[in-house]
């Protein structure tokens, strides 16, 4: 039996297909479709959204972490401290910078970035901080903050699973210089295609940030300086617009299955780990298990769970990083041979998460039997 509890479903439904409907039908009826009037709204509902000054959209999250390096004026010979336990992406904007991406282990409960290892791994080389709020959950950015202060350091925050998060009750990319979202179709807010922003409270880095997504210009074929092409389309703008005044919504409902999910695995078999902020927005939702993963994975998936990994290869061991003998990450290396991401979405129903928990709690007789 498969597909009783998928891991999630992208396809738009009732109220939310009719507004997405909507959206495309206005950009088509006007014929604008890049830099236009849905991408200003969009920006600016988002940075309001997300307690910033200022918001820029661009093509993917990749690209606005990369770009909000650019536009601090990080490259070449810098290096940038970021986590080994995210997507591949985080440290792939670093490369494309020119920097190179050093790596700190990370805290055991959060699973961002141990400040303390943070610290520790500054050389007169290091440019910038890049924290990763990961699974929806803050990195702890008040030490961060405060390391990075202490050493001059310029902070990029990876917020790209944490739409509208709080840490310390303050909006996850608003700790520094700025915060980049992405707008995958996975994400919390999602669009129907590749899309990310850049949040900031400066608005001459914003000025920067707008130069460098449109291939370095200032004015029609004037290009300044060295940019690239990476713009939000109209569309995937006013997708977005449709879907940012419910978010507030799905937010709240992704807390409640997760702290149904937290009360319903109470002394099942596997860890959860804690919520560390009131703030956290649950983008996934992972537990660790000890033992027989793929043995857990393909119990969940007999009893038709769908699960997923996120991330069973830590980034300093990725093939692209070969040859460069990054200092090991002890605690990340045994978290990535641990997690696993149960099914958590708001159109799950709470018998849903009924169904998942009695899974999990029923793997530790299947392993005996």
């Amino acid at each position: 039996m498969t597909g009783r509890v998928p891991f999630l479903t992208l396809t738009p439904a009732g109220d939310d297909r009719h507004a997405i409907q909507a959206a495309i039908a206005r950009v088509i009826e006007r014929g604008w479709f890049v830099l236009g009037p849905e991408l200003e709204a969009f920006e600016r509902e988002f940075a309001a959204a997300s307690g910033a000054a200022d918001a820029v959209g661009v093509g993917t999250g990749t690209d606005a972490l990369a770009l909000a390096l650019r536009a601090l004026g990080i490259g070449a010979g810098d290096e940038v401290i970021t986590t080994p336990l995210s997507a591949a992406f985080s440290a792939l904007a670093i490369m494309m910078t020119g920097a190179t991406p050093v790596f700190a282990d990370i805290d055991a409960d959060r699973l961002t970035l141990d400040p303390a290892a943070v610290e520790a791994a500054i050389t007169p080389r290091t440019a910038a901080v890049m924290p990763v709020h990961l699974y929806g959950q803050s990195a702890d950015m008040p030490r961060i903050a405060a390391i990075a202060a202490r050493h001059g350091l310029g902070i990029v925050e990876d917020a790209c699973q944490a739409h509208l998060a709080t840490c310390a009750a303050r909006p996850v990319g608003t700790f520094g210089a700025a915060g980049a979202f992405s707008f995958y179709p996975t994400k919390n807010l999602g669009a129907l295609g590749d899309g990310g922003a850049v949040i900031t409270q400066d608005r001459e880095l914003a000025a920067r940030l707008r130069r460098l997504r449109n291939g370095g210009q200032t004015d029609r074929y004037c290009h300044v300086e060295a940019g690239v092409n990476s713009r939000l389309d109209e569309i995937q703008a006013a997708i977005l617009r449709a879907r940012l005044g419910v978010l507030p919504e799905a937010t709240e409902r992704r807390r409640v299955l997760a702290a149904r999910y937290r009360q319903a695995l109470a002394g099942a078999p596997v860890t959860v780990p804690p919520a560390c902020d009131a703030g956290h927005v649950y983008h996934l939702f992972p537990v660790r298990i000890a033992g027989d993963r793929p043995g857990f994975i393909a119990h969940l998936e007999a009893r038709g769970i769908e699960s997923l990994i996120h991330y069973p290869v830590p980034i300093p061991r990725q093939p692209m990083l070969a040859g460069t003998r990054p200092a090991a990450c002890l605690v990340a290396e045994r978290v990535c041979d641990e997690i696993c991401s149960l099914p958590l979405y708001p159109r799950m129903g709470d018998s849903d998460v009924d169904v998942v928990a009695s899974a999990v709690h029923g793997w530790d007789a299947t392993r005996r039997s």
